[in-house]
């Protein structure tokens, strides 16, 4: 059996945006909760720049920037699986895809590195409100990559089941 996109749908219309409205409801939704809350955090961190300067350096960039790398070439691997899709090549869908979860599971792996290691220098939620923001910030992006591999691993299963 072969996948094949929707041909009904005209991609170039308007009221019918890549994905679905539902999809683009979600990713305002989501845009608009993390944008408010980064107000938020740039707000307070106005109020006691010392704190959150302090509470900042207590972060390690090495894993700031391994996970970036990891969640822009596992984004780099989603839309290269919906090239492929379009045009209908199951196997490359299949091995992006797989990249595309490869990517999230090790962006998982190292937040709960980091996790293990700020929950043992203590620096937990309540510490202070830089790692409050810290916690609630990045806890919501870890759900909403959980939720993403949740998806796609259902989405590459049901692939593999039609080849």
């Amino acid at each position: 059996m072969e996948i094949h996109p929707t041909t009904s749908t005209d991609f170039k219309d308007v009221y019918y945006p890549p994905g679905g409205i539902l999809i683009w409801m979600i990713i305002f939704l989501e845009l608009s909760v993390f944008g408010i809350a980064l107000i938020v955090l740039a707000y307070y961190s106005t109020e006691n720049p010392d704190a959150f300067h302090n509470s900042r350096l207590l972060l390690n960039p090495a894993f700031g920037v391994v996970n970036t790398i990891l969640l822009l070439t596992s984004g780099y691997y989603m839309a290269t699986s919906i090239k492929h899709f379009r045009n209908q090549n199951q196997t490359k869908v299949a091995f992006s895809l797989s990249l595309t979860i490869l990517g999230g599971l090790l962006f998982l792996l190292l937040k709960s590195i980091e996790y293990s290691s700020k929950i043992g220098e203590g620096l937990t939620f309540g510490y202070d409100t830089f790692f409050n923001f810290y916690w609630l910030l990045t806890g919501f992006h870890v759900i909403h990559v959980m939720v993403g591999l949740v998806i796609l691993s259902t989405i590459y299963f049901q692939l593999k089941k039609v080849r």
